[in-house]
């Protein structure tokens, strides 16, 4: 990523973009926190902080989600739908998140009920965005009955906490990263960083076992390619 310093220099940076986009990938690609791309970036010669990159994070992390979003291919129409229970500062809150039967995550939110308006509201910014699902697959949860009839009233609502599976599996990363950061600081923080990592993790994680391994270098290199581009689109 480093072969296309001749990139435009953002105004008020002082590093190229191509660093600043290659710390974002880093840190979201890997289980890497900001001490570790600060050593990254230093084994290469470029003497960067820790907290300028969280900065580099937050603020161009959500920029390479928004490119994600736009350009995915419209999502497979069975969603799987589940939440989980996150502690911040004490507190307890929900993230919920949906992925799609590829396995690719559509949104998550925080919140901090686990009821029927919140599932209405999780429910609805998904619809929004996707359009209704075809079959929708949820825990047995009763909060999700009347916002599923309600907002996608064709879809095959199936509630068996044994048919989720899929996206149990997908909170993994969530716990893995939260340990990493030694636990979440905020709700905001959650959110923010979530927003973007399961976009990021989308484009950069291919279901590997599902592809020979030229398929897969095609895709890896597709997804480079695609980072590359968006980085072009990058703004002070």
């Amino acid at each position: 990523m480093f072969e296309r310093l001749d990139l435009p220099r953002l105004k008020g940076f002082r590093f190229p973009r191509s660093i600043i986009s290659y710390a974002v990938w880093a840190y979201h690609r890997f289980a890497l926190s900001t001490a570790d791309v600060e050593d990254l970036l230093a084994e290469r010669g470029i003497s960067v902080s820790r907290e300028t990159i969280r900065k580099w994070v937050n603020r161009f992390g959500r920029h390479f989600a928004r490119c994600i979003r736009r350009d995915r291919p419209k999502p497979n129409a069975k969603w799987h739908l589940d939440e989980v229970v996150i502690v911040i500062g004490g507190v307890k809150y929900w993230l919920w998140r949906a992925i799609d039967g590829d396995g690719d995550v559509l949104d998550i939110l925080i919140e901090s009920r686990r009821n029927a308006k919140a599932a209405r509201h999780f429910f609805g910014v998904l619809v929004t965005q996707f359009g209704e699902p075809r079959v929708v697959v949820t825990d047995k949860l009763r909060s999700y009955t009347k916002p599923v009839r309600a907002l996608a009233p064709d879809a095959d609502h199936r509630a068996h906490k044994g048919l989720n599976n899929r996206i149990e599996n997908s909170h993994r990363p969530t716990r893995k990263r939260e340990k990493i950061m030694g636990r979440f600081k905020s709700p905001r923080q959650v959110q923010r960083f979530l927003s973007a990592h399961d976009q990021i993790k989308t484009i950069f994680r291919p279901r590997r076992y599902q592809l020979s391994a030229l398929s897969y270098r095609h895709s890896r290199a597709d997804a480079f390619g695609l980072w590359l581009d968006y980085t072009d689109e990058m703004n002070a």
